[in-house]
């Protein structure tokens, strides 16, 4: 299944900064079908709006969990203060997406 619009930009902006060693971006849209914000950047229903993201990067050690969402909403904020509604991140060292 290829990413949409969205998702690609994502990835794109995560992989640039983060430089991680995995990115998984799953499209949770369809779950919030009939949502007031339901639709992403083209406002179609199942547009892209909610993320789930799991980001695994070096660039994390010694971050605590909250700057680590800062730090992906940073990256993020143009997408979040438009088409993305909702946005979990699981974001990991190495070492703990080993362990």
């Amino acid at each position: 299944m290829s990413e949409g619009p969205i998702a690609t930009i994502i990835r794109r902006k995560l992989t640039g900064a983060l430089a991680p060693t995995r990115l998984e971006i799953e499209d949770d849209s369809a779950r919030h079908a009939g949502h007031h914000h339901e639709g992403g950047m083209d406002a179609k229903p199942g547009g892209e709006s909610h993320f789930n993201l799991t980001v695994v990067s070096a660039a994390f050690v010694g971050q605590g969990r909250v700057q680590r969402q800062r730090a992906v909403n940073a990256l993020l904020s143009e997408e979040l203060a438009g088409p993305v509604h909702a946005l979990s991140i699981r974001a990991l060292t190495p070492d703990e997406a080993e362990g």
